[in-house]
């Protein structure tokens, strides 16, 4: 009787971008990540255009995550980088003003860059605008509409396990 080998799940890497780093794409790697289930073989990362490292979290971002019992208080920002965009299997970003400076800066990454509202069938505006400076309402609206796509990127993800299955 021979033994079957127990596959390991490939590791993949989701990044999400945006401009600061301390909004929009930490609450979409902490929403993405309660998600998927730890067996997904998926992991994610966020990292920002304009960001400088290691900045906390916005205060009304970790308000906002709170409120959904996720902790966003040991946040730091992060740049983006050219080892971050080679490590990512897809890079999701907030606004087309993100992806044309991602695909500017990175242009052999264009075909694993996506805006995170076409993961959302119901969206109608393609960007995902910044809170920063706004009151919490607005961070409340930018994190449902987060939250819109996710189903959509989730049922994405499950294309990559499948595919993966069968080779």
């Amino acid at each position: 009787m021979s033994a079957r080998r127990k596959r390991n799940p490939v590791k993949r890497l989701v990044l999400f971008v945006c401009t600061g780093n301390i909004c929009r794409s930490p609450m979409a790697e902490h929403l993405l990540r309660a998600c998927l289930p730890a067996s997904s073989g998926w992991t994610v990362a966020s990292a920002g255009l304009l960001a400088p490292p290691e900045q906390a979290a916005s205060e009304e971002g970790i308000v906002t995550l709170r409120q959904r019992n996720l902790d966003l208080d040991t946040h730091r920002s992060h740049p983006l980088t050219r080892a971050l965009v080679d490590a990512a299997t897809l890079i999701i970003v907030m606004t087309r003003v993100h992806r044309a400076q991602v695909e500017l800066l990175f242009p052999d990454a264009r075909e694993k860059v996506y805006l995170l509202k076409t993961f959302d069938p119901q969206a109608v505006d393609m960007d995902v605008e910044d809170p920063i400076g706004m009151p919490l309402q607005v961070y409340e609206d930018t994190c449902a509409q987060i939250e819109a796509a996710l189903p959509g990127l989730t049922r994405y993800l499950d294309t990559f396990r499948r595919t993966d299955e069968k080779s």
